[in-house]
């Protein structure tokens, strides 16, 4: 149970019941964040960008994403974002050695030890040696590079989000959301 109820979409005020309405998915996460009711659609429009719209490669969105979220303990976006992460191409064995830290696990190449430890030490310490930021770029363009790290910052505050409220996870639709966001006519988030 969480800690606030959650927004009930029909009776919401306006602008968050028509935004509610140009949702295919009514997710608790966002009935959680419709509170902040000025923010609400810019937060899910940004959400939508990072799936969707970014250079960044769909792997390494995933890879930021589980770690940003693992590092709070957000249990919701992390039951949402494995599915996302195995249907991206991430096997079982990358995803457990995510889950217990192990970042330089045989399971991962070059560039994406140097991916894993840009974002572990942004994640830990904010910001990054220069070591860490130079093989970043070794592989990402400036570009890459700031878009994870706007990924990590949108998925830490949706695991505080979740956690300081309580909200429980829900059955994984997170791919649902994902093909939302990316225009696929039969799930689409507008």
């Amino acid at each position: 149970m969480p800690r606030i109820p959650l927004v009930d979409p029909a009776t919401a005020p306006e602008p968050v019941r028509s935004t509610f309405a140009k949702l295919s998915l009514q997710l608790d996460i966002f009935k959680m964040m419709a509170h902040a009711s000025e923010s609400f659609r810019p937060l899910l429009k940004l959400g939508s960008s990072i799936l969707a719209k970014q250079q960044l490669d769909a792997r390494m969105r995933e890879y930021a994403i589980l770690l940003a979220v693992h590092s709070l303990g957000g249990r919701y976006e992390w039951v949402q974002h494995v599915p996302i992460a195995e249907d991206c191409g991430i096997t079982a064995q990358q995803i457990a050695a995510l889950e217990r830290g192990d970042l330089t696990a045989a399971c991962f190449d070059e560039k994406e030890k140097a991916f894993l430890a840009f974002v572990d030490q942004s994640i830990r310490e904010t910001r990054v040696s220069d070591a860490t930021f130079d093989a970043m770029l070794g592989h990402f363009s400036h570009r890459e590079l700031v878009e994870t790290l706007l990924t990590i910052g949108y998925y830490q505050m949706l695991a505080r989000l979740t956690e300081c409220t309580d909200l429980e996870p829900q059955a994984p639709s997170g791919v649902r959301v994902v093909r939302s966001a990316a225009g696929d006519a039969s799930t689409t988030i507008r």
